[in-house]
């Protein structure tokens, strides 16, 4: 799951504890996410699990999850506008990578793209990220 750094920050120290999406996720309730940071980190940096979801109008949202979201109202609404739906991810188990794995060092072993929103694991990724999941999609 493509994060900002300051998001995926905020995963890991437990201050943010939904994530949010303008579509629906379809990854079920305990899939292990692999946290990467985008520019300028550009790293993976740890891991957590989907401990569940909630997808409705952004204003519902807002009003049920605004203390987990790590945003402002202003950013909040800047990001949801022109969508009919979001999705709070709520995720636990924030665990950090003792050293980020830089995207130079991930492709430097395999073909690797960072997804734009999260993705699955795939036999096409770098061993130390399949690594990271007990198990992942075939």
């Amino acid at each position: 799951m493509s994060l900002r750094p300051r998001f995926a920050e905020a995963i890991l120290d437990g201050t943010k504890t939904v994530e949010l999406r303008r579509t629906r996720l379809s990854a079920p309730d305990g899939t292990h996410l692999i946290l990467y940071a985008s520019s300028p980190v550009m790293a993976v940096v740890g891991t957590a699990v989907i401990v569940g979801r909630d997808t409705d109008t952004p204003a519902r949202i807002w009003r049920r999850h605004r203390k987990h979201v790590g945003l402002l109202r202003p950013e909040y609404d800047e990001y949801f506008d022109g969508s009919e739906l979001a999705t709070a991810v709520y995720v636990g188990d924030p665990r950090r990578l003792a050293t980020p794995w830089p995207l130079s060092a991930l492709r430097d072993t395999a073909k690797f793209q960072p997804p734009q929103s999260y993705r699955f694991v795939s036999d096409d990724d770098p061993a130390q990220l399949r690594n990271l999941v007990p198990a992942y999609p075939q």
